[in-house]
């Protein structure tokens, strides 16, 4: 399935805000939930990470893993951020 034009269009918006950070304590059951739970009463989620955090190869990893886990697709993602739609 492909991403509409809009969402894509929206996801790479910068205005959107990042509105969950993954902190020092790194992923965590508590980053899927709450990444679940955002994506269930908005379509789009952006998220980041703290520099440092994760290399570079283990960033796309970490992107991949949380949308398994919460069965969403990365639309967007560059360097430590990542944004996230359920349709």
């Amino acid at each position: 399935m492909t991403i509409p034009d809009a969402i894509l269009r929206q996801a790479k918006d910068a205005s959107l805000p990042v509105t969950m950070r993954i902190g020092k304590s790194g992923l965590t059951e508590a980053v899927v939930v709450e990444l679940d739970g955002q994506l269930a009463s908005r379509s789009l989620v952006k998220a980041k990470v703290n520099r440092g955090l994760f290399t570079r190869d283990d960033l796309k990893q970490v992107w991949n893993h949380l949308a398994e886990q919460t069965s969403s697709r990365v639309v967007f993602a560059r360097g430590n951020v990542a944004v996230f739609w359920k349709n």
